[in-house]
Formats: C-alpha cells, sequence, structure tokens
C-alpha cells in the first residue's frame, strides 16, 4: 500500500509554519469505513484564528505586488507536485472520507490549480475610449484581499484546489479552513503548497469549531471575501454574520437536482449515467441526481436496466479493490438517509432495491431504488446525500419541467432527450445554474460551478471563479 507518512501532517499552517493549538486541544478524525482513528488535528481557538488572518494580511501585499507569472510559477510547482503525489493523496481521502480510490485519484487530480495557474497571466483590463480629449480611461482588476475559505468533507480536495487556485492566482492570500472529518486532505496540499516555494502566509490552514472560525472570518475587517461550499442553513448564517461588513460572498449550497428522461433516449445508456452519476461520492453530492422523472412509457423499461447496475454495485471499504460504493461520511448521514427512505415507503413509495442499512453495518447503506415517488414524500423537498435512486413518472414536457422547478434550490439539472428541440426548450427554462444534456458528471476546471435561489450566490471554475476574487476600478488619466 501506497505510503502516506510523509503527507499525514498533524498541525496547522500559520504564517509559513506548522503549529499546535494554544490549548493542546486536538480532534480525532475516524475512517467512516472501519472507526478506526486516522489521527488527530488541532483544535484551533479564537487566538489561532486571528494570526492565521493577520499573517494572510501581512503577506497580501507581497503577493500581490508579485506578477502574474511569478504567481503562476510557483502554482505550477504546486500542481506538478499534486500530480506526483496523488496515490498518496487519494489514500489520504479515502481513509477520512470513505470514497472508493478510484474515485479519489480522480478528485485528487490538480486540474483546477493548472488552470488558475494559466489564467493568472490572463487577467485583462481594458482601455476605454475617452470623451475627453488627453484623458485616458483604464478599467483594471485587482484582487480583494484576503480570502477566508469554508471547505466541505464530501470532496475534501477538489473544493479546495477549486477554491484556493484562482484567489491566490488573482493575487488574494488565504485563511482556510477545512470540514473536521476530513482535514488531513487539506493539510497534505498545504505541505505540498509549502514545498512548492509558497510564501509564508499566502495561504493558511486551521481547525476547529466550524461556528467560531466562521463568526470570526466572516466579521473580522481584514477578510474582504468569503467562500464557503455546504448546506443552505450554514450560508444564511455566514451571509448574515457578513452582511454589517458586506463582504464579498461566494456560497456554493444545497441542491435538489431533478434528472428528467423522455421517452427517445437510450435506455440502457441513460441508466448507466444515472447510476455512474449517482454512485459518485455515495451520492453525497450537491449535484447528485436527487428526483428522477421518468417518461411513463419507458418506465418499467428503464427500471429493467438500472436494477441489475445498482444490484452489480461492490459495497465496502473504498480501499478495497473493486468498491464501487463506500460508506457515508459517519451514523448521523445513514440515519439521515433511512429517515428519508422510510418516510416515502410508509407515503406508498414501492422499494425495487435495498431500502435498509447495508449488512457491513457502521456508516454503510444499501444501493436503493425507489418507484412511485410522490411530491408530498420528504424524499421529494430534500437533499438524499447517500446511493439511493427515487424515481416517478411523468407524460408531459411542460409538466415535468414545472414539477423539476417546484424546490428552493437551483443548483444542478440533468435533460436526457434525442430531440434537439425539446432539449433547448427544456434546458432554457430549468431554474438552474448549470445543466447536463444527456450527460450528468458536468464539472470541469474550465466551467462556471454554481447555482441559483436557494443554491447560493458567485460562481467557482472558469474565467467567473477568478473574477470572484477580483475587484474592477476605473481609472481616468488627463495627460
Amino acid at each position: 500500500m501506497t505510503d502516506i507518512t510523509p503527507l499525514m501532517m498533524d498541525k496547522n499552517l500559520i504564517n509559513g509554519v506548522w503549529v499546535g493549538s494554544l490549548s493542546g486541544k486536538t480532534i480525532i478524525v475516524t475512517n467512516p469505513a472501519t472507526d478506526d482513528i486516522v489521527g488527530t488535528v488541532p483544535d484551533m481557538g479564537v487566538d489561532e484564528t486571528e494570526q492565521a488572518i493577520e499573517a494572510a494580511d501581512k503577506a497580501f501585499p507581497m503577493w500581490s505586488a508579485m506578477t502574474a507569472y511569478e504567481r503562476s510559477e510557483i502554482l505550477e510547482k504546486w500542481h506538478d507536485l499534486i500530480a506526483t503525489n496523488i496515490e498518496a493523496l487519494a489514500l489520504i481521502m479515502t481513509l477520512e472520507n470513505g470514497k472508493p480510490l478510484a474515485e479519489a485519484r480522480t478528485e485528487v487530480s490538480p486540474a483546477n490549480i493548472l488552470w488558475a495557474a494559466e489564467e493568472a497571466k490572463r487577467i485583462y483590463g481594458r482601455i476605454i475610449p475617452s470623451n475627453v480629449k488627453n484623458r485616458q480611461l483604464q478599467a483594471v482588476k485587482q484582487p480583494i484581499g484576503v480570502a477566508g475559505m469554508i471547505t466541505p468533507w464530501n470532496f475534501p480536495s477538489a473544493m479546495i484546489t477549486r477554491k484556493v487556485g484562482p484567489a491566490l492566482a488573482a493575487g488574494c492570500t488565504v485563511v482556510l479552513k477545512p470540514d473536521h472529518r476530513t482535514p488531513f486532505s487539506a493539510l497534505a496540499l498545504g505541505m505540498l503548497a509549502v514545498s512548492a516555494g509558497m510564501p509564508k502566509g499566502v495561504l493558511n490552514i486551521i481547525t476547529g469549531d466550524a461556528p467560531m472560525i466562521g463568526k470570526i472570518l466572516t466579521t473580522h475587517p481584514k477578510i474582504g471575501k468569503i467562500s464557503f461550499t455546504g448546506s443552505t442553513q450554514v450560508g444564511r448564517i455566514l451571509a448574515e454574520q457578513a452582511a454589517p461588513s458586506l463582504k464579498k460572498m461566494s456560497l456554493e449550497l444545497g441542491g435538489n437536482a431533478p434528472f428528467i428522461v423522455f421517452d427517445d433516449v437510450d435506455i440502457k445508456e441513460t441508466a448507466s449515467r444515472l447510476a455512474t452519476a449517482k454512485a459518485r461520492n455515495m451520492g453525497q453530492s450537491c449535484v447528485s441526481p436527487n428526483r428522477v422523472y421518468v417518461h411513463e412509457t419507458i418506465h418499467d423499461a428503464f427500471i429493467a436496466e438500472l436494477l441489475p447496475i445498482m444490484a452489480g454495485w461492490k459495497v465496502g471499504n473504498g480501499t478495497e479493490a473493486g468498491v464501487t460504493v463506500g460508506p457515508l461520511i459517519d451514523s448521523k448521514a445513514v440515519e439521515k438517509v433511512a429517515r428519508l427512505v422510510d418516510d416515502a415507503i410508509k407515503k406508498g413509495a414501492t422499494c425495487v432495491l435495498g431500502g435498509k442499512a447495508h449488512e457491513l453495518g457502521r456508516s454503510f447503506y444499501s444501493p436503493t431504488i425507489l418507484t412511485g415517488i410522490m411530491p408530498d414524500m420528504d424524499i421529494s423537498r430534500a437533499e438524499i446525500f447517500g446511493p439511493v435512486i427515487a424515481i416517478q413518472k411523468f407524460t408531459d414536457e411542460d409538466a415535468v419541467v414545472k414539477a423539476a422547478n417546484d424546490t428552493e434550490f437551483g443548483l444542478a439539472a440533468y435533460v436526457f432527450t434525442n430531440d434537439l428541440g425539446r432539449a433547448a426548450r427544456v434546458s432554457t427554462h430549468l431554474q438552474y445554474g448549470q445543466v447536463g444534456v444527456n450527460c450528468a458528471v458536468i464539472s470541469f476546471a474550465a466551467t462556471p460551478f454554481g447555482g441559483i435561489k436557494q443554491s447560493g450566490m458567485g460562481r467557482e471554475g472558469g474565467t467567473e471563479g477568478l473574477d470572484a476574487y477580483l475587484e474592477t476600478k476605473y481609472i481616468a488619466i488627463q495627460t
């Protein structure tokens, strides 16, 4: 097995130095597949959090004054080190998150950092034609300042590189707070950043109490930008805390993604793509297909194709060869999924597959297919965050679009049809920040990621993700 010891850091990064908490308190991190202790990390308090912010603020003038090419060079070195250490990074992620190794390897891919490194050299302003003789009008882009970031447990590497890469490329400095359940992925990335030549104070990583650290980041006068990925409930709290200081915010929050299957599709291929999207991180993704609408004329045939795929999933420890679905993040996650499934069955849904905790126990839940789902069931309104596919029939295009939009969320949606006109109509009318047509895994470093309505504000990825860390300044020069 890959040796992860060189990248297993049990300290936090503040001002270029690896430190423990002033109190000596630590947080225990456990493997959700085995309940074994992976390790401990510092339980930082108010003083350490403020130290990290002060370090980032002190480093900002130096980092932002570097040329784009200089920042790009450091980011490229960071990219190269991540690429070299993919096996170790993937294993660390699997041990603390549970996802299968093959999936962890894909997530650890440093594409986000390379994209940011390249885009650092393409932060363009513009010259504006003047209305006054001998006056030059410019619009230039400058970094916002110190960015406070809070990242989730479900994608403990990708959510960091997608935020930190563009922020550093723009010239911002960073205070990063990863989730306490998956901190080692973040700390390993931090070690590689230091090895790549990241100046002290530019990237700071702290672990500890989320509400406390979150409140400090959102209220501290030296933080200019907040980026958060997590639940809508927590996002609202952070937005309220940041409101008095009018901090810039990027919030990537909850989802309730519809997956619409029309009657003209290749049924086998579409069922396969749905299953692949649902298996990703055991369904624990804000863009995971949540409400599956299948046209009534192909409903039974679709189930017939989907059933053997999901029945063939191998459930187990993510370190084992061939595992498709690992554990959920913890026992509370299993309880939530079980509650949603039980409510649906109680209200008339049919369980075609699974429908219960897995025999492996702990944090495992069986791959599940439910049919006969109705809008009044809790599973239609809440994020499932588990390996459960909940299917309902539809007959009318306008009606299914209306049903798909009948949610407070608006992060991602999926449409499967071979009718080009229908694809254009439906994708236009779906009230979501991103839509996949005949594809269900659509995120890419060069594309914007984010939602509307209660799914958040702002975008990550693509040029939009870089713009999120920049301010536009207008300069008029009389010559």
